[in-house]
């Protein structure tokens, strides 16, 4: 991480009421178009006590904690354990790159366990979580016109298409465009635009990108099928065993 992500955790960690497993950081700063403005989203697992489980009571799953550190908006959601690795088990993209990002704040051997697992969870499937949440960001580039969801649209059909053909997760676009052969070539410059304003208007060819937004979900169709990606995952019992260990243990 640069030196606008050296994120000291060691406070919040203290006050969390549950160990926290691990944090990262997502969003534009791990898809590679912050913009001055942006905020900085954390995510990650904490791990729920058994007590919490075993009662009447429905357990806090989800938690999150805003606060502000010189002007920047931080945002912090962890999942418990067990629900982090039920969506795992989803063929959930967005939480395996959470789990995955480089930029980590912080960790633990439960941690390392849970990615070392991760090539155990990806199937072929995943490229629905990809094609679905593209045409989300789609929508709403249409609806509002603002950079943000189209370079989203952009970011996510492209590593959907890496994930296909290499099985492993990439989450940045600007890689993502040097490695690739799909990318439009005008990308850079929307990166480069993105960085000036967090909700900036996209000026750009509205038949030009939407031609090249469909020409990529052509080719994450055509990835899925030839990819060497399996139809299922393995993951469920070791996945399983860590989450009894790790709670057990807690």
């Amino acid at each position: 991480m640069g030196p606008d992500l050296d994120i000291d955790l060691t406070s919040v960690v203290a006050e969390q009421t549950d160990p926290l497993l691990f944090a990262t950081v997502s969003g534009a700063h791990l898809y590679g178009f912050p913009s001055r403005d942006s905020d900085v989203d954390l995510r990650g697992a904490h791990l729920l006590p058994v007590t919490d489980l075993v009662g009447l009571r429905e357990p806090e799953e989800t938690r999150s904690k805003m606060w502000d550190r010189d002007g920047v908006e931080m945002d912090l959601v962890t999942h418990d354990l067990r629900k982090f690795v039920r969506l795992m088990l989803r063929h959930n993209g967005y939480v395996l790159e959470q789990l995955l990002s480089p930029l980590v704040v912080h960790t633990t051997d439960a941690h390392a366990e849970l990615v070392a697992l991760a090539p155990d969870v990806l199937t072929s499937h995943h490229a629905h979580h990809y094609r679905g949440f593209a045409n989300t960001q789609w929508r709403l580039f249409e609806k509002n016109g603002e950079l943000k969801p189209l370079l989203y649209t952009f970011r996510v059909l492209l590593t959907g298409i890496h994930l296909m053909r290499s099985g492993t997760v990439l989450a940045d676009l600007p890689t993502l465009v040097q490695e690739g052969k799909d990318a439009p070539a005008y990308l850079p410059e929307l990166v480069a635009a993105k960085a000036a304003a967090e909700h900036g208007g996209a000026a750009v060819d509205h038949a030009r990108v939407a031609a090249d937004v469909e020409r990529l979900h052509a080719v994450l169709d055509a990835a899925q099928t030839d990819s060497a990606l399996p139809g299922s995952h393995s993951a469920y019992d070791a996945l399983h065993d860590l989450v009894v260990r790790v709670r057990l243990q807690g």
